[in-house]
């Protein structure tokens, strides 16, 4: 059944309206924003940040991340702000026809509920053909140079805002992705059978070899307003939604080529990227190591809502509009964990996250997927962060995660995998 027509037209419409002028309500002064189920067109509605980037053709790259020689888009200086407008790939991508008018449309979302620059997106590229099989799916905006960042600093990212631009998302599964996939050779991944694969096995069109045919299942999924609250909808299932960007990072990988699969979109690495921690919304703090002049900052896979795993292969995608406030903290100096000179780390209000990548020098090889390995150093950077910065033992450290913190999966299907930690703030005494 389409989502969109058990809800009625009536609804997406009265979504696109919740907020009045623009779709956003605006926190107060120097607190996040409050998302509304609103339609953000490029410079329309509120910009927070001093400066805004918008995700015009030639200011994204589709499928790869930024270089360490690669040229930005925007520069700033450190302790500014930029608000960032980030395309989702859902309804863009070749198995879904490369035309988001037309398959949105089919879903009941008129033309003038289409963002603009999803189609330019999606037309610029049909004039430089992609491959689906090799490129990475997602629309990466940027990068941004930040003044006096330098290779040994830290790149400090404040998450301000995410506000959602459309009141609906997409979520998919395709064949040789997600959580229980049909493998190479037709394998069946242990632990389950073949009557178990999701997508079906009969919907699977890659012995065509035509990505087209592969069996993508695109589940549309509208947003629902009420009491100020925003939800998705999954009937029979309603739920809340919570939105980050799946991607932020700074380039790590020297490439002569924007098509270097060193660059590919997918695998996260330490330079961050695909990082899909859901919990790096509105308030939340990420760091990252710089290795570039300038740290070269981008963002993209704009997500509405996502469960930890992100078991189908995507989260409820859905274009967003985020603003950052970029800082440097320089080599030596206070102002970013210990931990993230040399590794992602994030913090929200309530919680310090050390995380932990299973491949996070590139997923060179494609077999970095080892949750085991993950887990593994997501606990050595919690016990590295307990010890320097809060002067725990570490023995007792260990003892202490073991009795009071949580270790979540962040990822399973982006080729590296992904574990991160959550240490409640509470537990601790005030940090001076």
């Amino acid at each position: 059944m389409d989502v969109l027509a058990a809800l009625g037209r009536r609804t997406f419409l009265r979504a696109a309206a919740a907020a009045g002028v623009g779709g956003i309500a605006a926190a107060a002064p120097g607190a996040p924003a409050v998302a509304s189920a609103g339609l953000l067109q490029p410079g329309k509605g509120p910009i927070h940040g001093r400066h805004y980037l918008r995700s015009r053709p030639d200011e994204v790259r589709w499928g790869y991340v930024p270089s360490v020689g690669s040229e930005p888009v925007l520069r700033m200086r450190s302790g500014e702000t930029v608000t960032v407008d980030t395309v989702s790939h859902e309804g863009i991508l070749e198995d879904q026809g490369r035309d988001p008018v037309s398959w949105f449309g089919r879903h009941g979302v008129p033309r003038s509920g289409v963002l603009t620059d999803a189609v330019d997106i999606a037309r610029s590229y049909d004039r430089t053909p992609r491959s689906f099989d090799v490129d990475g799916p997602h629309v990466v905006t940027g990068p941004i140079h930040v003044d006096g960042a330098a290779p040994g600093d830290v790149l400090k990212i404040e998450v301000l805002s995410a506000l959602p631009r459309v009141p609906y998302g997409v979520v998919s599964s395709r064949h040789g992705k997600g959580a229980l996939p049909r493998l190479a050779g037709n394998a069946v991944p242990a632990g389950i059978t073949e009557d178990e694969i999701m997508p079906p096995v009969a919907t699977d069109g890659r012995a065509t070899g035509d990505p087209r045919r592969y069996g993508n299942v695109s589940i549309f999924t509208p947003v629902r307003s009420r009491r100020g609250k925003l939800s998705g909808v999954l009937p029979p299932a309603t739920f809340p939604l919570s939105p980050f960007m799946g991607i932020m990072g700074v380039a790590f990988a020297s490439a002569t080529s924007l098509t270097d699969p060193l660059l590919n979109s997918i695998p996260p690495t330490i330079g961050g990227g695909n990082i899909d921690i859901n919990l790096l919304g509105a308030g939340a703090t990420f760091y990252l190591p710089v290795f570039a002049e300038g740290a070269l900052f981008y963002a993209g896979d704009p997500h509405m809502a996502m469960g930890n795993g992100e078991v189908a292969l995507t989260a409820m995608e859905g274009s967003l509009r985020a603003t950052y406030r970029l800082t440097v903290i320089k080599a030596g100096r206070r102002g970013a964990p210990s931990v993230a000179f040399g590794y992602p780390f994030a913090e929200t209000g309530d919680a310090w996250i050390p995380i932990g990548l299973s491949d996070p020098d590139g997923s060179r090889d494609g077999q970095g997927n080892d949750l085991d390995v993950a887990m593994r150093r997501a606990v050595v950077n919690a016990l590295d962060f307990l010890e320097r910065d809060l002067k725990m033992d570490r023995a007792v450290a260990y003892a202490y995660l073991s009795a009071a913190a949580n270790f979540e999966v962040s990822q399973v299907v982006d080729r590296t995998v992904g574990v991160h930690g959550v240490i409640r703030k509470s537990d601790f005494p005030p940090r001076p």
